[in-house]
């Protein structure tokens, strides 16, 4: 049997979101921190613990990001959450 044309596709719509938003599950799930070298991450923590928006907690050797009150045990972590905290309250500001 021959496959199926992809543009003779009938499948419901909420068939095809429900794919596109596991898809996008899966994209989030997998969060790329390449392009954060441990150099880099260190050297913004530091600039984070002095403008007071990290913490760091000695005896728990985790770092936390006040505004959130979440806790890591990376500065690579730390780093990428921040971005995309940041990302998100800009998005957040340019809707209202």
């Amino acid at each position: 049997m021959a496959d199926p044309d992809i543009h003779d596709d009938t499948s419901a719509d909420y068939e095809q979101l429900e794919k596109a938003l596991l898809a996008q599950d899966r994209d989030v799930a997998g969060v790329d921190t390449a392009d954060v070298d441990d150099e880099t991450a260190q050297f913004l923590v530091s600039e984070l613990i002095d403008a007071d928006v990290v913490t760091a907690v000695p005896e728990d050797r985790v770092l936390v990001h006040e505004p959130s009150a979440t806790a890591f045990d990376s500065t690579t972590q730390l780093v990428v959450f921040h971005r995309g905290w940041t990302d998100a309250r800009g998005a957040d500001e340019e809707a209202e």
